[in-house]
């Protein structure tokens, strides 16, 4: 793997948005460290970002001082690394994945479009019930290179 990621990258934060500044430049910088170009690395920090801010409002109702952990691994093969998987756990409540929804895209006005946002941007995107309350969000995004050689 690339030295960056030969093991995860794991940030605590508080459920505070004046902390979300610090994660999108911690990982803007991993996605270069590893192989993204700006347009994919913007992706990957806007997906990360609107997650964040989603399980601000959602999981914690707004509260501040909830936590929340950022976990960023390499997935490779033969020392390489070809994707990159932010996880996010939080511990509110857990939502089941078929009642997360983003509103109507007709529906022109600000916000509500977070879950399309990550939808787009990551390969793949999985909700899962963490263990002892809350929720696993898993999000995948697969350098460039690596992607059209899948396709």
């Amino acid at each position: 793997m690339d030295p960056i990621l030969d093991r995860p990258i794991k940030l605590t934060i508080h459920s505070c948005p004046g902390q979300l500044p610090v994660v999108r430049a911690a990982l803007q910088r991993v996605c270069e460290l590893v192989g993204f170009g700006d347009e994919a690395a913007g992706a990957i920090v806007l997906s990360v970002d609107e997650a964040l801010t989603n399980i601000i409002k959602h999981a914690y109702q707004g509260a501040i001082d909830r936590t929340i952990e950022i976990t960023l691994s390499a997935i490779g093969a033969e020392r390489r690394t070809e994707a990159l998987q932010v996880e996010l756990r939080d511990f509110g409540r857990y939502v089941p994945r078929e009642q997360i929804r983003s509103r109507d895209l007709d529906d022109v006005r600000p916000g509500g479009l977070g879950v399309h946002i990550i939808a787009e941007c990551m390969d793949c995107v999985d909700y899962a019930p963490a263990e002892g309350g809350g929720t696993l969000l898993t999000l995948i995004k697969k350098l460039p290179a690596r992607q059209e050689a899948s396709k």
